[in-house]
């Protein structure tokens, strides 16, 4: 399970890396929400390493997404998911793009509410331009009526991710612009530290 090398933090980046204190940050939000994208950027300007859940758990399984679900069905992906995410917890200083139904599953709120959990909203029209241009193949939208199916696991799925301690609307402007949304957001949900003793 590699994580990408950690890179200078830039200047908003150190002094939230500072606050942040090594807590890891976990993207959460819809396949198509640009997880992968937004915490490439984000991890840089934070000086973390960034870590995509679900490469883990290909590289875990030995196999595909797909593969995976052919062969354990969704129960068994949901398991083997569980699993990288309590290895992945162990670690610090990450910003961690989780797979889209991370959120389904109580004990994997344990893990992450270690860190701090950033929901990355983006519009149903936009999930679903996006995954039309995107040729990974998605198990779950892999029926007759993707987009209604899309739009079904989006309203399940939308009251859990609304758990996460910062919900970030996208307006659809690049990875790096979501990316500053987080950094400027952060400093709501993170506790002040205190200043050096005054003389």
């Amino acid at each position: 399970m590699a994580a990408s090398s950690r890179p200078d933090p830039t200047p908003i980046g150190q002094s939230l890396r500072r606050r942040l204190e090594g807590l890891n940050l976990y993207l959460v939000g819809m396949m198509g929400a640009g997880k992968s994208a937004v915490g490439r950027p984000l991890a840089e300007a934070l000086g973390y390493r960034f870590l995509d859940a679900d490469t883990s758990l290909e590289q875990l399984a030995g196999c595909s997404i797909p593969e995976l679900f052919e062969r354990e069905q969704e129960a068994g992906f949901r398991e083997l998911e569980s699993a990288v995410l309590n290895r992945i917890a162990g670690w610090h200083s990450l910003v961690v793009a989780t797979g889209g139904g991370v959120v389904m599953r109580p004990a994997n709120w344990g893990q992450m509410q270690q860190g701090v959990v950033v929901w990355l909203d983006a519009p149903t029209e936009r999930l679903l331009e996006r995954l039309r241009a995107d040729p990974t193949p998605r198990p779950l939208l892999a029926g007759p009526e993707p987009e209604r199916r899309l739009r079904e696991l989006l309203e399940a799925r939308r009251p859990l991710y609304s758990q996460a301690d910062l919900h970030i609307v996208q307006t659809g402007g690049p990875p790096e612009a979501v990316a500053q949304q987080v950094l400027e957001a952060l400093p709501t949900v993170l506790k002040e530290r205190p200043g050096p003793p005054r003389p």
